[in-house]
């Protein structure tokens, strides 16, 4: 491989130290134990261990090298626009386009063409075009539910949420994983019975 051209190099690293500003985006929920906030930059890791890990269940067809990628970029518009909870549908629509025009700042950042690569991947996680992009969201709305059912609904507690968004709201984990969905709705139904979710 070549070496990058000086400004296309430089272009990277400002992008990189961008990057560092994800770090402060605070999610709803809690490291287990109750510890701090998890913020952004460490549940796209996680995220991104997941599909790593969950690999072995994905459906014919999905490239978790993909996968992977959508985990790591899935979240970087929040450094401009913030974290907004999964339940807060009017909020999440409402922030739609800055989120969309987060990404083409962002992105924009990296050199021509990478920068238009990672745009489009982002795009095709929004939108949920592909086989890898439902097999990501999956993962995305799966690992809230099951750190909250290892955290005695933490975030559902402090949220107010009732087990039927959590079951509405993430019903697509369904089509995706089957019988891991089934085992986690078992769980929900316990966690309500123990006052997690209203």
């Amino acid at each position: 491989m070549s070496p990058l051209p000086g400004e296309a190099l430089q272009q990277t690293i400002s992008f990189l130290m961008e990057l560092d500003k994800l770090k402060r985006v605070e999610r709803r929920t809690r490291l287990l134990n109750h510890g701090r906030l998890e913020n952004s930059a460490e549940h796209s890791w996680h995220f991104a261990m997941a599909a790593f890990s969950l690999a072995p269940w994905a459906p014919a067809g999905v490239d978790i090298q993909r996968v992977i990628q959508m985990a790591l970029l899935h979240d970087i518009v929040e450094i401009d626009v913030g974290d907004v909870l999964v339940y807060d549908l009017a909020g999440r629509e409402a922030i739609a386009l800055q989120e969309a025009a987060a990404a083409r700042r962002l992105f924009g950042l990296l050199p021509a063409p990478q920068g238009e690569v990672f745009l489009q991947l982002w795009q095709e996680y929004e939108a949920g075009i592909s086989a890898d992009a439902r097999f990501a969201s999956a993962i995305d709305r799966l690992l809230p539910v099951i750190q909250n059912l290892h955290n005695q609904g933490q975030s559902w507690q402090e949220n107010q949420i009732s087990l039927e968004q959590v079951l509405t709201r993430n019903a697509s984990v369904g089509e995706v994983f089957p019988a891991l969905w089934q085992h986690v709705q078992q769980q929900l139904h316990v966690a309500r019975e123990k006052g997690w979710l209203r």
